[in-house]
């Protein structure tokens, strides 16, 4: 199989994305390069995760590290540009929409070698999101444009994109979720922190929630107080860790910190929570897909598609306690039909369009030895 594919991920949802579509990859025989950012590089949010999904060692672990957006962004930088032009890739995959996404698209482009980009045309509309600048920037960098739901579509149309480059697709992040199903043990996760039989599962690691003082406070004492209604369980991304503790959560009764847990884990506490409230896009998408009522604790969301067809409710801090009662009175009703393509095949929906894409065209890398 001609023309090389070189994925990069940085964050556990980059590996819970990049799993199906490097699996079907590796099953139709392409010649294939994993190259780990750093980004996350904790134990728990990183390596154990190559383990629990049956991605291979990444061929190269860049070791970037945690930093400023531009001092992380411009070590990627750098260290990606050394890493393309050794590998001389026919084709860079990128996924999401964090600082490794960015840089890995923004180098391929500079060399010359196209870019295919895993989850395009998110839009949460909120410039102020990191995030968000990202997903912009490399979906007009992108040749490739792989989407998981339909409103992706219209919004890289209206940004000019050329709908040839646009492929939906479905979601490989629910693939992950299908093909692990069976190993998600809500009892097994709950004794193992000492958890009440109801409980729920808190995550938050968005600069508006934990970056400010001001912000971080009004979260824990939302947190607080709903906590007085169901035991939560907060495995804590090390970005918020000292500020909501500064904030005084890790003293509140109800409240259990956890370390940050590995998939398989994590997904187990969620599988079997009365309530998961967040501020990630991922864990709006999985709850939604589990039947799982979501409260995200965000005035947008990227991924609209978990509210329409999801258990997924956007909330203020003084909503939080209000909205938690509600859905402890009574689950919100899901989709039974659930999100359009979120099957389990994104993976080899994508390995398909980048075997016919390798297949047209010439693979030369400028400035490649």
């Amino acid at each position: 199989m001609n023309g090389r594919v070189l994925h990069v991920v940085g964050t556990r949802p980059n590996f819970v994305k990049a799993a199906p579509v490097v699996a079907a990859l590796r099953a139709s025989g392409h010649d294939q390069v994993l190259v780990h950012t750093g980004q996350h590089y904790d134990e728990r949010m990183s390596h154990i995760f190559f383990r629990e999904l049956g991605l291979p060692a990444p061929d190269t672990d860049l070791g970037v590290g945690s930093g400023s957006h531009a001092r992380q962004t411009a070590d990627l930088l750098v260290a990606l540009e050394g890493e393309l032009l050794a590998r001389a890739p026919a084709l860079v995959v990128v996924y999401g929409d964090v600082n490794s996404t960015l840089a890995a698209a923004l180098v391929a482009a500079k060399l010359g070698i196209p870019v295919a980009h895993v989850e395009a045309g998110l839009r949460s509309f909120d410039m102020a999101m990191p995030e968000e600048v990202n997903r912009r920037l490399v979906d007009q960098l992108a040749e490739l444009l792989f989407v998981t739901s339909p409103e992706a579509v219209g919004h890289l149309a209206r940004e000019g994109v050329d709908p040839g480059r646009v492929h939906f697709v479905g979601n490989p992040m629910i693939d992950t979720l299908l093909t692990h199903l069976e190993h998600f043990d809500p009892a097994a996760a709950r004794a193992a922190h000492a958890l009440p039989e109801r409980y729920g599962v808190v995550t938050l690691h968005r600069p508006a929630n934990v970056d400010d003082p001001e912000a971080a406070a009004a979260a824990a004492r939302a947190l607080t107080e709903a906590a007085g209604h169901l035991d939560l369980a907060v495995p804590l991304h090390p970005r918020g860790r000292e500020a909501l503790r500064r904030a005084g959560l890790a003293d509140a009764p109800g409240i259990h910190l956890l370390d940050p847990l590995g998939y398989v884990e994590f997904m187990g506490l969620v599988r079997g929570a009365a309530a998961v409230i967040t501020d990630s896009g991922g864990v709006q998408e999985e709850t939604t897909v589990l039947g799982v009522p979501c409260l995200t604790l965000r005035t947008t969301t990227e991924r609209p598609v978990t509210v329409t067809h999801g258990t997924n409710r956007l909330v203020r801090h003084g909503e939080l306690v209000p909205a938690l009662r509600k859905v402890l009175d009574g689950q919100p009703a899901a989709d039974p039909e659930g999100p359009p393509l979120w099957d389990g095949k994104a993976g080899p929906r994508i390995a398909r369009v980048l075997t016919e894409w390798l297949e047209c065209h010439d693979h030369r890398v400028a400035g490649a030895p």
